[in-house]
C-alpha cells in the first residue's frame, strides 16, 4: 500500500528576518559611539589646546621719576585727629524740646542747637518777678506815709516850742518817720535781693538752651526730641549725657605712633609727607608740631603730634578748606631728613626711577624686575636703594615710564606671554 506524502508547511522561523534587525540595529548603535567618541576627544584637545594657549594675567605699574627733595628716613600711620573736639551737654537734666541740627551741619559759635523744657524755670522765674514788683510797690507805700510822717515831726516840734504838746508827742513822730525810713531801705534790699534770684532764674532759663560753644561740624547726633539729657549719669539707659558732637575741622592734624627705637629719628618741626589711605595719590606737605614727652609702656610707642603746612612748609595749610580731610581719618607718613643730608645722599647715589616694594622679586642673591613690553616679558637687573613710603628707589638698571609687573604668579619667566589685567 503506497504512503500519501505529507504536505509541505511553510517554515516562517528559516526566513531569521528578527535576527537580520538585530543585526542592523546593531551596527547602528556602534557608529553612534563611535561618532560620541570623536566628539568628545575633539572637544577635550580643544580644551587642552586652549588651556595651554591660554596667557598668564598680570598686573602692571609704572616707573615713576623720583621727586626731587628730602628723602624718607621714617615710617609711620596714624589718624586725623582734631584738636578741637567737643561734647555738648546741656548743664541741666530736663527733656528735650527741639533739635535744631543734623549729622554733618556746619554751626559758628553761639548758634541755637538744641532746647529744653523751661516751663518749670519760667514760672519760678515769673514768681521771682512777682515778689521784686511786691517789694517795689511797697517802696512807694512807705515814702508816702514817710513824706506824712515828716510833716507830723515838723508839726511837733513847732507844737513843742510852743509849748502845746508834749515831748512824748515829738518822741513818737520822729519814731513814725524813722520806722518808715528804716522799711523802705529793706523793701530796697528786697528788691535786690529779688534781682539777684531773677538773674538765677534767668540762668535756669537760659541753661534750656544749648548753643554751640565755637564754630565746627556736627559729627555726631546724639538726643533727639522727648528724651531725658543730664549733665551726669543718671536714670539709667533712659538718660542721655550729651546733646551732639562738634569738631573744629580747622584744627585738624595727624596723631601718630612712632616706635620707641626710632624716634630718635623724629624732632619737632621736621618736615613730613602725609598719604590718607582714602587718597593714597595726594601727598600732604606737613611738619612735626610736637613730640608727646612721654611712652606708651604697653605698646613701646611714643606719640607723635603732626601740623599740616603749605606746600612751601611757611605757611599754615587750612584743612577745613579741603572736604577730603576728615576726623578719624587713616594716614601714612614719611619722616623726612634733613635737606643738607639728604643732598649728601643725592650726590653719592641718585636713584634713576621708583617703583612699587612689590614689583622687586628676589633670586637668590640678586634682585629684578619683570618688564611687559609688547605682552611678553623681559627680566632686568636692578640695583635698588632706600624706601620711600610704599615705593623703593631704583639706581641702576631701569629708567622710569617703563611697565613693570607688580602682581601674579611666582612662577613668572622671563620670555613667557603674558596678558595685562584690567
Amino acid at each position: 500500500m503506497a504512503t500519501t506524502p505529507k504536505a509541505l508547511k511553510p517554515d516562517l522561523a528559516s526566513l531569521r528576518i528578527q535576527d537580520a534587525k538585530r543585526n542592523n540595529t546593531g551596527s547602528v548603535k556602534r557608529w553612534l559611539w563611535i561618532v560620541l567618541a570623536l566628539i568628545v576627544l575633539v572637544l577635550i584637545a580643544a580644551a587642552a589646546s586652549a588651556f595651554l594657549n591660554r596667557k598668564t594675567e598680570v598686573q602692571v605699574a609704572s616707573s615713576t621719576k623720583p621727586a626731587t627733595g628730602p628723602a624718607g628716613v621714617l615710617n609711620a600711620s596714624g589718624y586725623i585727629t582734631p584738636r578741637r573736639r567737643a561734647t555738648i551737654a546741656a548743664k541741666i537734666t530736663g527733656r528735650v524740646t527741639g533739635v535744631f541740627f543734623d549729622e554733618g551741619t556746619r554751626v559758628t559759635e553761639g548758634q541755637l542747637l538744641a532746647t529744653l523744657d523751661d516751663s518749670d524755670a519760667r514760672r519760678a522765674l515769673d514768681s521771682t518777678k512777682a515778689d521784686r514788683d511786691s517789694s517795689e510797690a511797697a517802696i512807694a507805700d512807705y515814702e508816702v506815709q514817710l513824706r506824712n510822717a515828716e510833716i507830723e515831726l515838723r508839726r511837733a516840734e513847732q507844737l513843742l516850742k510852743g509849748g502845746v504838746q508834749t515831748q512824748e508827742f515829738l518822741d513818737n513822730a520822729r519814731t513814725t518817720a524813722d520806722s518808715l525810713r528804716a522799711k523802705i531801705t529793706l523793701a530796697k534790699q528786697q528788691v535786690i535781693a529779688a534781682e539777684a534770684r531773677i538773674r538765677e532764674q534767668q540762668q535756669a532759663v537760659d541753661n534750656c538752651t544749648i548753643r554751640a560753644p565755637f564754630a565746627g561740624i556736627v559729627v555726631s547726633k546724639d538726643a533727639q526730641v522727648g528724651e531725658m539729657v543730664s549733665p551726669i549719669s543718671a536714670g539709667g539707659g533712659f538718660t542721655r549725657t550729651g546733646i551732639a558732637t562738634i569738631v573744629d575741622l580747622h584744627s585738624n592734624e595727624i596723631e601718630v605712633d612712632v616706635s620707641e627705637s626710632y624716634i630718635a629719628k623724629v624732632r619737632n618741626d621736621q618736615g613730613v609727607n602725609a598719604v590718607l589711605d582714602a587718597y593714597p595719590d595726594w601727598t600732604i606737605p606737613a611738619k612735626v608740631r610736637t613730640v608727646i614727652p612721654t611712652a606708651d609702656r604697653q605698646k613701646a610707642t611714643v606719640k607723635v603730634r603732626i601740623s599740616f603746612t603749605a606746600p612751601d612748609h611757611v605757611h599754615l595749610f587750612d584743612p577745613a578748606a579741603d572736604p577730603r580731610i576728615l576726623p578719624d581719618m587713616g594716614v601714612k607718613v614719611t619722616f623726612l631728613e634733613d635737606a643738607d643730608r639728604s643732598k649728601k645722599k643725592e650726590d653719592k647715589s641718585a636713584a634713576v626711577a621708583l617703583v612699587p616694594q612689590k614689583a622687586v622679586r628676589q633670586d637668590n642673591s640678586s634682585k629684578y624686575v619683570l618688564l611687559v613690553k609688547d605682552g611678553v616679558l623681559e627680566r632686568r637687573a636692578v640695583t635698588v636703594g632706600s624706601e620711600r613710603g610704599s615705593d623703593i628707589e631704583i639706581l641702576a638698571g631701569l629708567q622710569p615710564d617703563q611697565t613693570i609687573v607688580v602682581g601674579g604668579p611666582d612662577s613668572l619667566r622671563d620670555g613667557q606671554s603674558v596678558q595685562i589685567k584690567q
